[in-house]
This record gives structure tokens, C-alpha cells and sequence, in this order.
């Protein structure tokens, strides 16, 4: 009970502190050739080391290209494409890729991985004290788009892999005095508190299972 009380609290908070997205669909569709070398001309990407970001919330693309730009959420990669992008750019790409529709994806895991993924996603886990992934991505994994929580159902399991080891790096760094690269753009650490207790065999199962939400 206690825990629903905090996770209510601070999903409340994340509501209120979220400033709404006004782009331009149309605008950020002659602007999207930036990015379709690697997330795809409608923002589904053909190979599974790039996220699919077709149908994400506006507010968390935007969040997202805001934080690569600042040096929050650091990649070799991306730093060169946000450069030159205004935060109307920024509001246009995002209402574009927002405005489509994310492609069916399918689990590839024997059904074991994916009942323990399920189980995690679902329930959490008790024994860590870890939150359940549905409360703030949904039964499907569509995410709370006006909280800026984004959506997750039928993204690669690569990729989801890739972002759950990264959040959990953050946690190995501070126990090791390790500087080893660490994703730590999440709203007040919710998804570093989740990822510091899922063992590897934990995080690819629950991308897998995820990679089947639709």
C-alpha cells in the first residue's frame, strides 16, 4: 500500500511538472531526413541497435533530444545530429514521429524468458523491493505519453536491453568509483532504482517481453 501511495505521488508530480509539446507534424516531416538514415523515414527502425520512436509522446522525444543536446544523456552518435536543432526543430521532429504508428514487433524467447519477463513487468519484484514496469509504461506499454513516461511496447529487445544496462550502470559507478558510460536522464532516478536489481538474464527477458507488447 505504501508503495502505491509514493508511486501515485509521483506520477502526480511528474503531471505537473511536464510542459506540453506544440509542434508542427507537417513542419517536422520535411525536417525528418536527419533522421531516417537510422530510425526509418516514419520513425520505425530496420535495425534493432536504433530504438523505433514512430508513436512515442511528444514531450519525451523532446526531453530526449533536449538532454543529447545538453550532454544529459550522452552518445557519440546523436550529439552531432542535435546540434544545429532549435527547440522548434526539436517540437516539429517530435509531433512528426509522435503522429505515427509504431510497427508490430514479436518476442523471440523460448516461453520461460518470456513468463519471467511477464512476471517482472507485471508484478516487480518483491524480494528488491522493485517497481513493476506496467505502473508507468501500461499493459501494453504504451507509456504515459502527458507524464512524459514513454512508451515501450514493440521496441527492439536489443535496444531495451541496451537502455536498462545503461540505467544500471549508473548504480555500478557510484558502488565501484567506475566512470564506465551510464544513462542517468531518467525523472528523479526512477528507472536507475528499477534497472540496479535486474541481473542480466532479468533484463533480457523483460525485453523480450516487451519487444511483444502491442
Amino acid at each position: 500500500m505504501k508503495k502505491t501511495v509514493i508511486l501515485i505521488s509521483i506520477i502526480f508530480a511528474a503531471f505537473s511538472s511536464v510542459s506540453f509539446a506544440s509542434g508542427s507534424a507537417e513542419a517536422g516531416q520535411a525536417k525528418a531526413a536527419i533522421c531516417m538514415g537510422c530510425h526509418g523515414a516514419d520513425g520505425n527502425s530496420l535495425m534493432a541497435s536504433y530504438p523505433k520512436i514512430a508513436g512515442q509522446g511528444e514531450g519525451y522525444l523532446i526531453k530526449q533530444l533536449q538532454d543529447f543536446k545538453s550532454g544529459a544523456r550522452p552518445s557519440a552518435m546523436m550529439v552531432g545530429f542535435v546540434a544545429a536543432l532549435s527547440e522548434e526543430d526539436m517540437s516539429d521532429l517530435a509531433a512528426y514521429f509522435s503522429s505515427q504508428a509504431v510497427s508490430e514487433n514479436t518476442a523471440k524467447a523460448d516461453a520461460e524468458t518470456i513468463e519471467l519477463g511477464r512476471k517482472i513487468y507485471v508484478g516487480g519484484k518483491k524480494d528488491t523491493q522493485t517497481m513493476a514496469c506496467i505502473a508507468c509504461h501500461g499493459p501494453k506499454g504504451l507509456g504515459i505519453p502527458s507524464a512524459n513516461f514513454p512508451a515501450v511496447g514493440a521496441q527492439y529487445a536489443e535496444y531495451t536491453t541496451q537502455q536498462l544496462i545503461a540505467f544500471r550502470q549508473s548504480s555500478i559507478n557510484l558502488q565501484t568509483g567506475s566512470a564506465d558510460l551510464a544513462r542517468e536522464n531518467d525523472y528523479e532516478g526512477m528507472m536507475r532504482n528499477v534497472a540496479k536489481s535486474l541481473t542480466n538474464v532479468e533484463i533480457e527477458a523483460l525485453a523480450q517481453y516487451i519487444a511483444g507488447l502491442h
